[in-house]
């Protein structure tokens, strides 16, 4: 089988776990990589590979079956739109896009040209989840799903300080964390729509905390909870009640005791997926737009719940 192609833009904090999975997928190929920083680029143009700073020029002078995207968010949609155009195919970091309407736009674009665009979420390729999604009953009746995602931001960044500004990250643990944690409960449950949402902001606008409570399009209840100021380390987690009461619990983070050393493993299935998906010409936008969807629907819940909430206020200042 002839390894595909594949580039990488972007050198920051998450790329080294696609960088460390690519010498274990011999049908995957790296032959190129981008960023703007030329420290960045030296050990790999060091080694012999061609470095770029620019991705349309690496997209024109490289021969590419396909790109994975791992710039920081506000930059995400416009290198996914020159890939597509170019007919490459793209792995994503989520969130897929900083706004829905370029999500949307963006999927419009890969179907209407047949170019994958699969946006990765690493935390369904987790061994602790999957081992509890196979562990769980045949056609099990879940009573409802609840997943944790807890850790203190400055310790997970490296140097990728734009994470910490709202208009770079697109707001802050609900605009990045929340694909993660909502994809995991779309794992279980399928498709899901917003039904309330409480989120915690700073003084710079980052919001540092969020609960999001989800339903399934089966009526199926789900509790997210983001912590982007967790003072314990990390907690990763899902919890599945089943109606009979009993509860089903997979811990992310057990077995893997390095610091975001679970993520290794989890970036391989990324990879595999994506490759699957490419090789098949599969449409694999759904998942990325869906979560974009998610994010959307839970700053607009937010919004929509202060606004009744400022009315209710005012009016029984009027009253008193």
């Amino acid at each position: 089988m002839k390894p595909l192609r594949i580039g990488v833009v972007g050198l920051g904090v998450i790329s080294r776990f696609y960088l460390d999975a690519f010498p274990g997928l011999p049908t995957l190929e790296l032959v190129a990589v981008c960023d703007l920083r030329e420290d960045a680029l030296a050990p790999h143009r060091a080694a012999g590979l061609p470095c770029y700073p620019d991705h349309r020029r690496m997209l024109a002078e490289t021969e590419l079956d396909a790109i994975v995207v791992n710039v920081p968010n506000d930059a995400h949609a416009a290198v996914c739109r020159d890939a597509l155009e170019a007919g490459v195919a793209v792995c994503v970091e989520k969130p897929l896009a900083l706004h829905l309407a370029d999500g949307r736009a963006l999927t419009e674009l890969a179907v209407s040209g047949g170019s994958v665009l699969f946006t990765a979420f690493h935390r369904r390729y987790n061994d602790n989840v999957l081992g509890l999604l196979r562990s769980l009953p045949e056609a099990a009746a879940v009573e409802s799903v609840t997943v944790r995602y807890l850790e203190k931001i400055e310790e997970h960044v490296g140097q990728d300080r734009w994470y910490l500004d709202p208009e770079r990250c697109g707001g802050g643990c609900v605009a990045d964390n929340g694909p993660n944690a909502f994809d995991v409960v779309r794992l279980f449950l399928g498709e899901l729509t917003v039904e309330s949402a409480e989120v915690v902001r700073d003084g710079e606008g980052v919001d540092r905390q969020a609960r999001v409570e989800l339903r399934s399009a089966g009526g199926v209840p789900a509790t997210v909870e983001l912590d982007w100021s967790y003072p314990h380390g990390e907690a990763k987690d899902v919890t599945v009640r089943l109606k009979d009461g009993t509860e089903h619990h997979a811990d992310m983070l057990a077995g893997h005791h390095a610091f975001k050393s679970s993520l290794k493993h989890e970036y391989v299935g990324v990879l595999q997926e994506f490759e699957q998906a490419v090789r098949a010409g599969t449409d694999a936008s759904r998942a990325g737009l869906a979560m974009l969807e998610l994010v959307d629907a839970t700053y607009r819940t937010e919004r929509a719940e202060q606004t009744e909430q400022t009315g209710r206020s005012e009016r029984t200042e009027a009253v008193t």
